[in-house]
């Protein structure tokens, strides 16, 4: 079989918006180098994704309908070697992931999964939840985690972060060099570290890309968190609509106003909860090892790094008021902004003065 097919299911959370867009920025010089990133008129893979993993995802479901089946075809026809990428296809069902890898039986599909350490992951994906309207607490959230199996649980985290059952899902079937685990580097690691990796995965020479993106899903703090929690429960009451939480929570506010605050409290694991995280680790490299997959990083930039001794641990259900009116004037600043740049400019003096003229002559 000459097609070959690189599908990168994820997981959220690990550079995949980077890698994504760094892909689709230079499209045009991969096609050269017989690679393609057939994204077509979107400007990524996600309503493809939607199409597999069928999950509402506030409201969009319907936009994804046949977009799955599209984007099968833009691979049938592309040539040399394709790369599809999207990190909610980590949560891909047995079914729905067999039915995925079954569209694509006309090439030699290789799967790609990317990972990081348990103790960034719980944090970042609480996070993740909160921009998408939940209102959960950070210990609610942990201790959810905590008394779940993640190789039984049905819930989100678990579907998408617990590395074993993604492999399983997505592998199943496949010789184990055709599964590729990418591991996230530890912070410190050179720059441009994982795009490497993720390079080597796919068989492209890092060159062959030069446009850097710009993009990323970045992180917010502990302040920042609670006020998009409380702003949640607000606006669940007063029935805004998905469309518009998107626009002004999610985007404005949380990444283009929040996320660029200074000196921001990260969101962290509670010091107790690091044995708990070490030894699902444990676990998952004992997995990998028996399974054969290819590993491209190492193992160890799973293991959660525990924090230096005496570094004070900040709650994330239980910041400052202080910092979260902070956070909240800023956002507030940001909304205020932006409605006056939507608002309709006011009628100039002049023009009001001329309409009243033209009535009075009737």
């Amino acid at each position: 079989m000459s097609r070959r097919v690189y599908l990168h299911v994820g997981a959220p959370k690990t550079g995949t918006t980077y890698v994504q867009d760094r892909l689709a920025l230079n499209a045009d010089a991969l096609r050269r180098h017989r690679y393609a990133y057939p994204v077509g008129p979107h400007p990524d893979m996600f309503l493809a994704a939607l199409d597999v993993v069928q999950r509402p995802w506030g409201g969009l479901r319907p936009q994804a309908e046949g977009e799955w089946a599209a984007l099968v075809e833009r691979t049938r026809r592309a040539r040399g070697t394709v790369v599809l990428s999207h990190e909610i296809l980590a949560g891909a069902s047995p079914t729905e992931a067999r039915n995925a890898m079954a569209d694509l039986s006309f090439a030699e599909v290789h799967v790609v999964y990317s990972a990081r350490d348990l103790a960034r992951q719980v944090a970042a994906e609480w996070q993740e939840q909160l921009k998408h309207r939940r209102k959960v607490s950070f210990a609610t959230f942990l201790r959810q985690l905590q008394e779940s199996d993640p190789r039984r649980s049905h819930r989100w985290f678990w579907r998408v972060q617990g590395l074993p059952g993604v492999l399983d899902r997505w592998g199943h079937g496949l010789p184990p060099e055709r599964i590729h685990l990418v591991t996230v580097p530890q912070p410190g690691a050179p720059y441009g570290a994982l795009w490497r990796r993720f390079c080597t995965a796919v068989g492209m020479d890092p060159e062959w890309a030069p446009l850097d993106s710009e993009r990323r899903n970045p992180s917010i703090g502990v302040a920042e968190s609670t006020l998009i929690r409380k702003l949640n429960a607000r606006l669940k009451k007063a029935g805004m609509a998905s469309e518009d939480y998107r626009a002004l929570v999610r985007q404005l506010v949380v990444h283009e106003t929040l996320a660029h605050r200074p000196r921001m409290k990260p969101v962290t694991l509670p010091p107790e909860a690091f044995d708990w995280a070490e030894e699902i680790t444990e676990g998952w490299e004992d997995w990998v090892r028996a399974s054969g997959v290819d590993v491209i990083g190492d193992l160890e930039d799973l293991r959660p790094v525990r924090p230096a001794p005496g570094t004070r641990w900040h709650d994330p259900d239980d910041p400052k008021p202080r910092d979260v009116a902070s956070a909240a004037l800023d956002a507030l600043e940001a909304l205020a902004l932006e409605a006056a740049r939507r608002a309709e400019p006011p009628e100039p003096p002049l023009t009001r003065a001329a309409r009243l003229a033209r009535l009075l002559k009737r």
